[in-house]
């Protein structure tokens, strides 16, 4: 049995919960056993030969048997969840300290013939606040992944627009503190007496001239208008029943170039690198000149406003309604035409049955027909690679004996808890 398979290769899982190693090889191999098991049953094997004279009880079995299977495979990655969770946020100080230890290796590179300057030890000592910083914000949401916990929206992935707004604060939060520390050897004078205000005035304005920053903050503030639009759109989207969200298992890096379902992204991989690109110009231009705020080109903050808004259009058009076009009899090769009767099975056309990111089996156990007052779930029907029933067009389900002979109305519900449209058929004794 598959999910004998997936206790039996849990179990120093379960028994070290607190070990992303092994959680995270529990979790492969229940996943392998539950594959193994999927084309097992789609090749014809292992069906008892109890249920193996009926078509129909056979495939509930087998139905029945994957769902299982997969619930095993799910309760894996459940307790594996807060060690991998724990694997995040340790990759992810490692990163900004590395970050760190990369800035220092480059000053002191670059200062073998220029020299050390009080710039160098500015952003020395600005890289390693701000790191700190970092530290203590993931230490606080460590039990969410640490600093990707603000970057991952409410289905529990990345959002593109949520991380390219904070890569322009964290910029903008380096430049202050990065301006700060030089402008405090400014102030000793004048808190001591020896000096006037107009020597502090001077070199503060030029750093803070907001004619050379207003790129800046226009470019930040166009990012941030993004991130709180995109949340409105994909709010009133999820409301109006258009777009369903099915929340991930975890967080992936491969969330911010992706949709939902996993394919690739346009609108997502040019936002991101188009923000990317205007974000590292920026950067080198505090690296060039780091006693003023980063100035960012007028043309460069038009290019990233038409990335934006190319990106937030995609958002406004993505996601479609579930709808039902038509339910007919499923008809097998041989039979005759004939009215829907109690126990036949039922093909349901239509689109939008399978939204992104519930083609996984457990997802798809959730999918409900509800015919008149009966609630059935649609039968898993498994192929090599993949399931035949239910997908996103068409799904086939048989009509239960409680469904009284007379006008029905069938309508889906998706595993994201979106009720489809409802039509009306006839059924005869």
């Amino acid at each position: 049995m598959a999910v004998q398979e997936a206790r039996q290769y849990g179990e120093h899982a379960t028994a070290c919960a607190g070990c992303a190693h092994c959680g995270r090889t529990g979790h492969r191999r229940a996943v392998a056993a539950f594959l193994a098991r999927r084309d097992e049953l789609a090749a014809g094997h292992g069906v008892p030969a109890a249920v193996a004279h009926s078509p129909v009880a056979a495939r509930q079995w087998v139905s029945d048997e994957l769902a299982q299977s997969a619930r095993a495979v799910t309760a894996h990655g459940r307790e594996a969840g807060p060690a991998r969770l724990d694997l995040i946020r340790r990759g992810t100080l490692r990163t900004v300290w590395g970050a760190v230890l990369a800035l220092l290796l480059a000053q002191a590179l670059t200062a073998v013939e220029a020299g050390w300057t009080g710039a160098r030890t500015a952003g020395l000592c600005t890289a390693l606040a701000l790191a700190a910083l970092l530290s203590a914000a993931a230490h606080t949401h460590r039990a969410r992944g640490g600093l990707l916990a603000p970057l991952t929206g409410e289905d529990n992935r990345l959002s593109t627009t949520r991380t390219v707004a904070a890569s322009w604060l964290l910029l903008l939060s380096f430049s202050l503190l990065l301006l700060a520390v030089r402008l405090l050897p400014l102030r000793s004078p004048a808190e001591t007496g020896t000096g006037t205000g107009a020597a502090v005035t001077a070199p503060a304005a030029t750093a803070f001239d907001l004619a050379r920053a207003a790129g800046l903050l226009t470019a930040l503030a166009l990012v941030a208008a993004v991130t709180v639009t995109a949340r409105l759109v994909v709010t009133a989207g999820i409301a109006a029943g258009r777009l369903q969200k099915v929340r991930a298992d975890r967080p992936r890096a491969a969330d911010l170039l992706c949709d939902d379902s996993g394919r690739a992204c346009l609108a997502d991989v040019q936002y991101l690198l188009v923000s990317g690109a205007v974000l590292v110009l920026a950067a080198a231009g505090l690296a060039h000149d780091p006693d003023r705020l980063p100035g960012v080109p007028w043309p460069l903050v038009l290019l990233l406003g038409v990335s934006a808004a190319w990106h937030l259009a995609t958002k406004c058009a993505e996601g479609v309604r579930p709808t039902i076009h038509s339910v007919v009899r499923s008809r097998e090769a041989g039979d005759l035409d004939a009215p829907i009767r109690t126990g036949d099975d039922i093909e349901i056309r239509g689109r939008g049955f399978v939204p992104p990111g519930a083609g996984a089996p457990v997802p798809l156990t959730r999918l409900v027909v509800r015919i008149g007052p009966v609630h059935a779930h649609v039968p898993l029907v498994p192929v090599p690679g993949g399931f035949a029933n239910p997908t996103d067009t068409a799904l086939t389900v048989p009509l239960p004996a409680d469904v009284e002979p007379g006008r029905v109305e069938v309508s889906v519900v998706t595993a994201a808890g979106v009720e489809t449209n409802r039509v009306t058929i006839d059924v005869v004794d």
